[in-house]
This record gives structure tokens, C-alpha cells and sequence, in this order.
């Protein structure tokens, strides 16, 4: 079964971090995401920019509306992603408690409900 887990934290930046001071936690990203991938259960990771960055796009009126910045506002941001495949929940949640990010945030474990490629269309991993 297919998972994502995605990161909620501040931003580093937003708390007074620099590069340096965040270099012990990419360290530990790097050792996790090479764990995952030696467990032969990493499907993708992406880490995302800074949420000062983000655009958001509604049409709740049939007309688009674009905001800059994030949609939310909380202190808490979407910081990145894992998309892992297991065999279970159980087997997620221990993959969620290794991840860096709950020193510092909370990781939403996710089930992945459909999935889309271009020889396949939508489909349930």
C-alpha cells in the first residue's frame, strides 16, 4: 500500500535558523531517505520551497482567483513529502516515527487513494 507523509514544521528561516543551523536536520533527511530507499520502500520525496513562495489559485465563484502566499495561515507549513510503499499501516507509522521532522513538527501519514500515469490513467497503487 502506497503512503504519503507529509511534513508539517515552521520554517527554519521563520524561526531564526540559518543554512548552518539546519544542516544537522538535512543530515538526518539524507539518512532517512537513504534508509527508505535501502528498505526498497521510497517512492519519491520531494522537499518544497518556502511557503512565502507559493501561489494559490481559487474558483470557488467560477472565477480565478490568485493569491500569493499560502491559502492557510498557520505556523505549521506542508514542508515536503515521502511517498513510501509498504505493507501496511503499521509498517508506515514505524517509517513516520523515524522522520526527522517530528523533532521539530508532526508527520500526517496519508493513505495514497489513486495515482495517475500516462499508460494507465488513474489507478489504485
Amino acid at each position: 500500500m502506497r503512503y504519503c507523509l507529509l511534513m508539517h514544521y515552521q520554517e527554519g528561516p521563520e524561526v531564526g535558523l540559518t543554512e548552518a543551523d539546519m544542516a544537522p536536520a538535512m543530515a538526518a533527511f539524507t539518512a532517512y531517505a537513504d534508509d527508505l530507499s535501502a528498505a526498497g520502500v521510497l517512492v519519491t520525496t520531494e522537499v518544497l520551497d518556502a511557503v512565502a513562495n507559493t501561489t494559490t489559485v481559487t474558483a470557488r465563484n467560477g472565477i480565478p482567483e490568485i493569491q500569493d502566499g499560502p491559502f492557510a495561515d498557520t505556523k505549521e507549513k506542508l514542508g515536503g513529502i515521502f511517498v513510501i510503499e509498504v505493507a501496511d499501516l503499521d509498517e508506515a507509522l514505524a517509517w513516520a516515527h523515524r522522520n526527522p521532522a517530528n523533532g521539530w513538527g508532526s508527520v500526517e501519514i496519508r493513505p495514497i487513494a489513486q495515482t495517475y500515469a500516462p499508460d494507465r490513467g488513474w489507478y489504485h497503487p
